[in-house]
């Protein structure tokens, strides 16, 4: 594929088929620090634009570089503080076109541990977002993304992939079921209230589960996913005196260390007078310490024990995934043509540089009276107009982009000029 002049997209990465849970929780990144990795990212040499997708199943780093390339391994070194050495092996890199067909096929939910499963574009489209907030997806990235969630659109449109996919949750039901023999009576306790919990919780009840209990470091969200089962909320700093009680434990935390180590495993089966517990862990990094298998009565299922058994409906599976990789690779031809007749990144460097001298001579206006606020103050302000900058370039460049996917060379030039003019003060040549 031919890009912008000087300008590669890159994708490195580990996924749950190149590396193990113990690796890949290394590298995990919790949502309340998506943005400052992304900014981290975004500020190394020769990183012009920049998005992080961190999922229990993946953290891949995607890029939009000047030539010659910045040094990506260093920057997974610095910022997670890991042997990059002991990485290399299960690190996967992608360059340009196959870059792109990457992300198509991780939206499109063909790369998944569960081929069809809906979350991971709905991740992708959250990493987006924090990207997109913090100015590090401009017109690279976002035409490249904008196309990836039309073709994940169209795959699941357009084939049977999602209907035939075997979930995690599901999983989860039938590996209870084996050590329960039935499900009836059995009680589970939800351990974070994330998205997967709450659909393994949903089909543990449909199978015979009597009853829930949610603990969340949230309260308001624990009530609100126990008042859809009619179910109890629990504190969370009750959580060791409650834990017992249940047969079956789903955990999803962000936390990152195990929060159930086995000196809990031996009191709860203690309490429970040596009745079984399964624990569904969906964590990563892992909540459930490996170590508690070791307790009979006690058996842990991680994410990628969890992939090991989830075969079923393979052939169904297989033949809607061929189908929506021819896709794939139609979208991908069609955005490499698209890229080499339209370059929007100078334009949009343009404008971003324009709308940056307005945000900059608008501070240095009242300069004087920021100087009696606080470092914290006067950084809140940074951030605030930041955003606000960000969310000015929304519309002009999506509107761009709209223009360049169809290979309108002129009308992205015109739109450019545009918002150029729009965008305020600021000029080199203009007055502060």
């Amino acid at each position: 594929m031919t890009g912008a002049a000087n300008i590669n997209i890159v994708l490195l990465g580990v996924n749950h088929k190149t590396a193990p849970v113990e690796l890949r929780e290394r590298l995990a990144i919790p949502t309340a620090r998506l943005a400052e990795a992304t900014r981290f990212l975004v500020g190394r040499p020769g990183v012009r634009e920049g998005m992080i997708l961190s999922t229990c199943n993946r953290v891949e780093v995607l890029t939009c570089q000047e030539v010659p390339p910045p040094d990506l391994m260093k920057f997974i070194h610095d910022y997670f503080s890991v042997d990059t050495a002991r990485l290399k092996p299960h690190l996967y890199e992608f360059r340009e076109r196959e870059a792109v067909r990457h992300v198509f096929r991780v939206a499109a939910s063909l790369d998944s541990m569960v081929v069809g499963e809906p979350q991971i574009l709905g991740q992708v489209k959250e990493s987006y977002s924090v990207a997109r907030d913090v100015g590090a997806v401009q017109g690279n990235l976002d035409s490249l993304l904008q196309r990836a969630f039309s073709v994940a659109k169209k795959v699941r449109t357009e084939t049977q992939i999602g209907s035939s996919s075997v979930s995690i949750a599901s999983v989860a039901v039938d590996l209870a079921k084996k050590i329960f023999g039935s499900l009836e009576g059995t009680r589970v306790l939800i351990v974070g209230a994330g998205k997967m919990s709450e659909l393994a919780a949903r089909q543990l009840i449909a199978h015979g589960a009597h009853s829930i209990m949610v603990a969340n470091r949230t309260r308001e969200r624990a009530a609100r996913l126990a008042a859809d089962f009619d179910g109890e909320a629990v504190e969370f700093g009750s959580l060791y005196d409650v834990a017992d009680r249940a047969d079956i434990v789903i955990t999803s935390t962000g936390a990152e260390h195990p929060i159930f180590r086995r000196e809990h495993g031996q009191t709860f089966l203690h309490r429970r007078r040596n009745r079984p517990m399964f624990f569904i862990d969906i964590a990563v990094p892992r909540d459930v310490d490996p170590e508690m298998n070791r307790l009979e009565g006690i058996f842990v299922y991680n994410i990628d024990d969890l992939q090991s058994v989830s075969s079923g409906n393979h052939a169904a599976r297989a033949r809607e995934a061929e189908q929506a990789e021819g896709i794939i690779a139609r979208e991908v031809e069609r955005f490499a043509a698209r890229r080499a007749a339209v370059d929007v990144a100078p334009v949009m460097q343009r404008l971003r540089l324009r709308y940056e001298q307005a945000r900059e001579t608008e501070l240095r206006r009242i300069e004087a009276r920021l100087k009696e606020l606080t470092p914290e103050q006067r950084g809140a302000i940074d951030v605030l107009t930041r955003g606000l900058v960000n969310k000015l370039m929304h519309a002009p460049m999506q509107a761009i982009n709209a223009a360049a996917r169809e290979g309108d060379a002129e009308t992205v030039e015109r739109l450019g000029k545009m918002f150029d003019g729009a965008g305020g003060a600021g000029g080199e040549n203009e007055p502060d």
